[in-house]
């Protein structure tokens, strides 16, 4: 069975030829550097996704080494699995609802000019941000993004930096809609969090990565909501403001592409990326310009070996770079 398996993995990456002899040891660093561990069979297979990925990347950094590209890819701890396949593991945020559920809009502070804002913003000096999270292989990417937006303003509000529970979501929320680690979206996770009354910490909560039974205690409550509002959709402009006067907020992007899966360092673009079919919950916390390129500071879920230390630069006033303004939200407390 698995070596019908691992032909047909073969079969589907048209891949011919043996792998490459000369990259055993930087294969077996690959694996030891991110705990991988295979049945003999998939190995083969592992073996020449990541053969594939390193030849893609290197291929893109000699490109983006000529101005070709604005930012540069690395091998992660996803390098051994296809694009295909990460999208399938990781990325839960679900367009269509199946409880179609809306916040309130966002009032764009009209009196306030784009020249008023500042030219920079990182919500992590002033406090607002938790370490990066991992969500592991678990389409729970809706959760977090919606987590990272409410400890952001639960600082606003309190002062106070508190971890809260994505697992507390997954487990919960699927009266709202959501569907643990199949999919969710972040604004039903704050209308599970305003019904319910809160939200309990990490700590006691923990992730867990996968399904489970609702835990929640109300004793054990580190955040609260009231409401949450919508920013118009598709309105960078908008956004701006948002990112600039309120905190860290809930964003939507189509991260398909294994330019996103191996995302290293500088401003992100891709020229295949939809503004309307999105499909992962990130966190903008952020924006900011690099020479002449915008960008938004993001920070994802994936841990702290994927990207700029978990975070990427998306490319900003761009069109709508990935449909990074189509869907965002935060909520209010």
């Amino acid at each position: 069975m698995f070596r019908l398996f691992v032909l047909a993995g073969l079969v589907a990456l048209n891949v011919a030829g043996p792998i490459n002899i000369e990259l055993s040891s930087e294969w077996d660093l690959f694996k030891s550097t991110y705990n991988k561990f295979y049945a003999q069979e998939e190995e083969l297979l592992r073996r020449v996704i990541w053969e594939r990925n390193l030849k893609h990347v290197q291929q893109h950094n000699l490109e983006a080494d000529r101005g070709v590209h604005s930012f540069w890819l690395g091998m992660n701890e996803y390098a051994d699995m296809t694009p295909e396949e990460f999208v399938s593991a990781m990325n839960g945020f679900r367009m269509n609802a199946t409880k179609p559920f809306q916040c309130g809009k966002f009032m764009a502070l009209s009196h306030i000019k784009l020249s008023d804002l500042p030219t920079t913003v990182d919500w992590r000096k002033e406090g607002y941000v938790t370490g990066v999270k991992n969500q592991g292989q678990c389409g729970s990417c809706w959760a977090f993004s919606a987590t990272g937006s409410l400890e952001g303003q639960h600082f606003k509000k309190t002062g106070q930096l508190v971890s809260l529970s994505e697992q507390n979501l997954v487990d919960c929320s699927g009266k709202e809609g959501n569907l643990g680690c199949q999919g969710g979206l972040p604004d039903q996770a704050f209308d599970y969090v305003i019904q319910n009354k809160g939200i309990d910490t990490e700590e006691s909560y923990p992730y867990t990565e996968k399904n489970g039974v609702c835990k929640f205690k109300r004793a054990n409550v580190g955040a609260t909501a009231v409401s949450c509002l919508d920013i118009e959709q598709g309105s960078e402009t908008d956004l701006q403001k948002a990112v600039a006067t309120v905190g860290p907020i809930s964003v939507g992007i189509d991260a398909s592409h294994v330019s996103f899966q191996l995302y290293k360092t500088g401003v992100y673009t891709e020229s295949s990326c939809s503004s309307v079919n999105l499909d992962h919950g990130v966190l903008a916390i952020g924006y900011g310009s690099q020479g002449s390129q915008d960008y938004w500071l993001v920070k994802n879920s994936w841990g702290t070996s994927w990207g700029m230390q978990g975070y990427i630069m998306m490319a900003r006033n761009k069109d709508n770079m990935c449909g990074i303004a189509t869907s965002a939200s935060f909520p209010t407390m």
